[in-house]
């Protein structure tokens, strides 16, 4: 051996024997888990696999900490404190085939970064990159991110989670050529920032396949923002964010998970002809119906639970009947459906919930109340005009008129008697009725509606004025009397005084031949008079003449005036 031999030996001695040892090896594995470790131990000289450093204090990996390691396949180095990850590292470990490399928990100093950083690998390239609970506001200024250059280019996932991230530059997600899942959830990416990152369409992410923006500061998603997402999206999950709009066509989308916003309506069908499954529980959705779900060509399954929901009877029909009749099927509990109303089923469950006929068909329950008002309303206006019930308050309160005005006394009556004739008969009053008794010895006063009617008053206070001043109402009845209404009136009103003085006041004098069934029923009382006393009827025969008119004269003259008559013949 050469001295130059010996002297390289020796260097390779000191070396080996400069790094920590660790003696937990077994055949393929080595566990050096919490041996308080600063630096990589050294290789043994047989086949290691899979080596564990957690719990140390190991505070940089160097480019040949792992130069023994040519097998390995597994590397764990999480709840260390980390600070440098030298490119050579990662390119060694690439180089040499691991596939795993797992830093979860390290305390990399330089930025405060506490967080997990998952590496894997498959088929010789890496397959996904997960960020957690690392304080990185800015992605592409991570220290470990340019490292991660030559890998990037060919990651299939990436995580970015609870990472305070407010976005990634166009220019910095164009490296991610390769990229199939992209998972930036609970972070602080607005608008504007996930559209900067997808490059408003620009030929990026395009074998892109499920994106999850959930818990970040979301307000809108629609077509002017988000112009041409990747035509290969499958899955998006935009769960509690702030959303109040989302109108974006997505034809080839199965999956979309927009629970936990502010939305009022499920998004238009017809933008998302594929979609298979929808979560948009917790949003604000107010109904659910088969026509909007039948929009939804292939959706499978929904889950839209919320404690807003406006509990009208098309709504509570639907969650009743026909929603396990649809080829939707609802995937979550039907007792997290909760009414926000009406105020009487706020915060009930909507399948507890039973309306009645009224407030779920307001429309027939109306039209049907109408329709029994009016029929009590038809059945009453039938029974008062059988009964002459409006009749009878009619005359109640001409009556009650004309009881509040004060009773004259039999020697204060103006008129003998009080005319009550049609006007078709007026010529035989004028030529017959009225000489005979105004020209008599003694004369007679007469009552003539048409001679002492006080002119411009009202006919009612002048009929009742007339009677009420007479002593007797003179009834000249034919065919033309019954077809008169204002002698139907006068009628009327005797017929009360009738009942009131519950005297003989009335003397009826027939002109032609009246069968008594033509007088109205309810004039009872009149009636009662026809059938108790003899008509004077006008003869057919002169010869019969002075005998009617003495006769109406003796049932027209007044009581003293008879008495006066008889003593003065004595």
């Amino acid at each position: 051996m050469t001295p130059l031999s010996v002297l390289m030996l020796i260097l390779l001695m000191q070396q080996s024997c400069s790094k920590p040892q660790c003696h937990s090896f077994g055949q393929t594995s080595s566990n050096c888990s919490e041996k308080d470790l600063d630096r990589v131990p050294a290789a043994p000289s047989w086949l290691i696999t899979e080596l564990n450093l957690s719990f140390n204090t190991l505070r940089t990996i160097e480019k040949n900490d792992f130069e023994g390691y040519t097998d390995l396949r597994s590397l764990i180095l999480n709840n260390n404190k980390i600070q440098t990850i030298q490119e050579q590292a990662f390119s060694m470990l690439t180089d040499g085939g691991t596939r795993n490399l797992i830093l979860k928990r390290v305390n990399m100093t330089i930025q405060s970064l506490l967080g997990l950083i998952v590496l894997s690998v498959k088929n010789g390239q890496f397959e996904e990159a997960i960020f957690k609970n690392i304080d990185i506001p800015w992605f592409y200024k991570f220290p470990a991110f340019f490292p991660l250059l030559p890998v990037v280019k060919v990651l299939h996932r990436l995580s970015l989670i609870n990472c305070k991230l407010n976005g990634i530059p166009c220019f910095s997600m164009g490296h991610f050529s390769n990229l199939e899942y992209f998972d930036t959830s609970e972070n602080h990416i607005t608008d504007q920032a996930l559209s900067n990152m997808l490059c408003d369409g620009k030929d990026v992410l395009q074998g892109l396949q499920t994106l999850n923006v959930s818990r970040n500061y979301l307000l809108v998603f629609n077509s002017q923002i988000f112009a041409n997402l990747p035509a290969s999206l499958h899955i998006l999950d935009l769960s509690y964010n702030m959303l109040t709009e989302f109108t974006v066509k997505l034809p080839s989308l199965t999956e979309l998970y927009i629970t936990g916003n502010k939305l009022i309506s499920l998004p238009d069908g017809s933008f998302y002809p594929g979609l298979v499954f929808l979560s948009i529980q917790n949003n604000s959705l107010q109904t659910l119906s088969s026509n909007v779900l039948n929009a939804y060509e292939n959706l499978k399954s929904l889950e839209g639970s919320s404690d807003t929901y406006v509990c009208s009877c098309d709504f509570v029909a639907f969650m009743a009947q026909e929603v396990t009749k649809h080829q939707v099927t609802i995937r979550d509990e039907f007792g997290s459906y909760i009414c926000d109303s009406p105020d009487a089923e706020r915060g009930t469950s909507v399948r507890d919930v039973t309306l009645s006929v009224f407030e779920c068909h307001v429309v027939l329950a109306f039209s049907l109340l109408c329709f029994g008002i009016l029929a009590v309303i038809l059945l009453i206006a039938g029974l008062c005009h059988k009964f002459s019930v409006l009749w009878y308050l009619k005359m109640t309160w001409t009556w009650l008129r004309a009881k509040r005005k004060p009773k004259l006394k039999k020697g204060q009556l103006e008129y003998d008697a009080f005319v009550s004739y049609s006007e078709m008969d007026s010529g035989w009053v004028d030529a017959h009725l009225v000489p005979q008794l105004e020209q008599a010895q003694p004369p007679f006063r007469l009552c003539l509606h048409k001679r002492d009617f006080v002119p411009g008053g009202w006919i009612l206070d002048n009929i009742m004025d007339a009677i009420e001043r007479s002593h007797r109402t003179l009834f000249v009845l034919s065919q033309h009397f019954v077809k008169s209404e204002w002698c139907k009136y006068e009628l009327d009103y005797t017929h009360f005084r009738l009942f009131d003085h519950n005297d003989d006041t009335v003397v009826l004098i027939l002109l032609e031949p009246i069968d008594k069934e033509t007088i109205p029923k309810k004039f009872c009382k009149l009636r009662k008079v026809m059938n108790s006393k003899t008509y004077l009827e006008w003869p057919d025969d002169d010869n019969q003449l002075p005998r009617f008119w003495q006769s109406l004269r003796a049932a027209t003259m007044r009581p003293e005036t008879q008495n006066l008559e008889g003593y003065n013949r004595n």
